[in-house]
């Protein structure tokens, strides 16, 4: 049994988005920017899969983009709106995906813009009140928050973030790629200027994703090229890659309520039977409070052991697909900055088990046990 347990990182591409999309690689192949038949009836299809999208999220086709994925729309909603817009203070937190991390730290090093970081407790929980305080301040000002951790599932209520923007006149971007596909989110309710997604995190293809921009924020592009999407990213598109796009998140929709119940069945399988098996066993962040986190992510954190140096490569070796990071802070590219910004025991292993819909209850059976018997043969 081979077990793939890494569904945050990316995801299986579903049976249904590829048949949708395999036309689209080797029958309809014109070039969308053709006005001849080949190019025009490519066009359309683009434009249906951007209705699709924007009908899902509440929201008009005119303000859905697309683009390589989650980090390329995070850097256009972000880089593009401080130089834009002209925007010299910017608030996030140090729990961000790096593609805003890194990003601000640009704006900071080019622009001069000033970054604030938001308070969070040692699970993780932001400080609202902080960012009330911050907003009170220095109103003017783009505010970066993700709606879920990508390595602690963390879920921020970015409605109440949302409202505190509105209140304050400052521009909101959320890095929704964790959630999209996962919950449901409607843009006429939810108060963001920006949100973002990113396919392969939904089982659609890799290398394609779209960026929802308010139609209120006019922004720049962030690629200067041809006058593709509205002119606001420049070159051909990634047709089958839109295609598939499409396709994913309507599947996703369509079958959410099912698949909620179903992974968090297996989340919390995982939880128990880590439990029963392990002793010292503790839960990175809210990752462990259903309502919480994210149903499809639970980080870990293990017993200090011998085995914490090379405990990926000995899941690997166990036939069992996971990733993680520990909170050690040695070396420029080791670790996890999330875990770190926690300040979670750097002598503790910590690996991140993330699910979907193809994984099975036996599966979860399996990981548990090997996870047990690698601390149980390193401590006997």
């Amino acid at each position: 049994m081979r077990v793939y347990l890494d569904n945050a990182a990316t995801t299986p591409l579903d049976k249904e988005v590829f048949d949708a999309m395999a036309p689209f690689m080797l029958e309809h192949f014109g070039n969308p920017s053709s006005i001849h038949s080949h190019g025009r009836e490519v066009r359309a299809a683009i434009e249906k899969a951007r209705r699709t999208v924007a009908t899902l999220l509440n929201t008009s086709p005119a303000e859905v983009f697309f683009t390589s994925g989650g980090t390329e729309a995070d850097n256009a909603a972000i880089l593009c709106t401080c130089r834009t817009l002209g925007i010299r203070h910017a608030i996030t937190t140090q729990l961000e995906h790096h593609a805003v991390l890194h990003t601000m730290e640009l704006l900071e090093k080019q622009d001069g813009v000033q970054v604030s970081y938001l308070r969070h407790d040692e699970r993780g929980n932001l400080d609202l009140a902080h960012l009330e305080e911050l907003l009170s301040s220095q109103p003017q000002t783009l505010v970066s928050i993700m709606h879920a951790n990508n390595e602690i599932g963390n879920l921020n209520n970015i409605e109440a973030i949302g409202a505190l923007c509105k209140k304050y006149n400052a521009i909101f971007h959320s890095d929704t790629v964790q959630t999209m596909g996962h919950y449901k989110h409607d843009l006429q309710q939810l108060g963001a200027n920006f949100i973002v997604g990113s396919a392969h995190k939904f089982h659609g293809p890799k290398g394609v994703g779209f960026l929802y921009c308010d139609a209120n924020v006019k922004i720049q592009p962030l690629i200067q090229g041809g006058a593709q999407e509205r002119n606001m990213r420049g070159g051909t598109e990634n047709v089958y890659g839109i295609i598939g796009l499409a396709k994913a998140l309507e599947i996703a929709y369509r079958d959410m309520e099912e698949h909620t119940r179903y992974i968090q069945g297996l989340k919390d399988r995982m939880i128990y039977q880590l439990k029963e098996q392990l002793e010292d066993v503790h839960f990175n962040g809210m990752s462990a409070t259903a309502d919480k986190s994210l149903y499809t992510v639970l980080n870990v954190s293990l017993p200090a052991s011998d085995i914490n140096e090379m405990l990926l490569f000995s899941l690997d070796i166990n036939k069992i697909s996971a990733s993680g990071g520990s909170a050690c802070s040695s070396g420029a590219n080791t670790g996890s900055h999330v875990l770190r910004a926690l300040d979670v025991d750097p002598t503790r292993g910590s690996v991140r088990f993330s699910f979907s819909k193809y994984n099975t209850p036996e599966e979860i059976d399996f990981a548990a046990e090997t996870l047990a018997k690698l601390y149980k043969k390193v401590s006997a």
